[in-house]
């Protein structure tokens, strides 16, 4: 199994587009922020389409089309982009049910339901505490 890395696409891009407005541009277009991503600019369409149906950024057509941040990245947080582009749990139980005439396939879920939950809570307030505003100062204090 591969990490996903949806989440960490989508605070790249969401961290680019906030430097950028800053630096007087009003719109950035998929192209550039999968530059800095290293990634096919489909996939950064795709990611801020759910962003945008999160209401994080807006998306401007016609001339000077490109994307926009919503609001300031001080306001969004990790959770909130968590929320937008990973809308299944963190972790899933079997696709089919498991044998319930066996000890194992019969427990196996409520056991693990407990757990799964208990760690789900914790990712969650963890996302929570940090904002977007956060992740951009931590990016700019990385000695270059």
């Amino acid at each position: 199994m591969s990490a996903n890395s949806r989440l960490t696409i989508a605070a790249h891009a969401l961290a680019w587009i906030g430097l950028y407005q800053r630096q007087g541009h009003p719109v950035a277009t998929s192209d550039q922020i999968a530059g800095s991503a290293n990634t096919n600019p489909v996939v950064i369409r795709r990611l801020l389409g759910e962003l945008r149906e999160a209401g994080l950024v807006e998306a401007r057509r016609g001339a000077g089309a490109g994307w926009s941040l919503t609001r300031d990245l001080a306001s969004m947080t990790l959770l909130d982009v968590y929320d937008a582009v990973e809308p299944g749990p963190l972790f899933a139980l079997h696709r089919a049910s498991p044998d319930e005439g066996c000890v194992i396939g019969h427990g196996v879920q409520p056991a693990l339901q407990d757990v799964y939950a208990g760690i789900e809570g914790t990712v969650r307030t963890q996302l929570s505490k940090t904002t977007l505003e956060d992740i951009l100062q931590a990016v700019l204090a990385v000695p270059r």
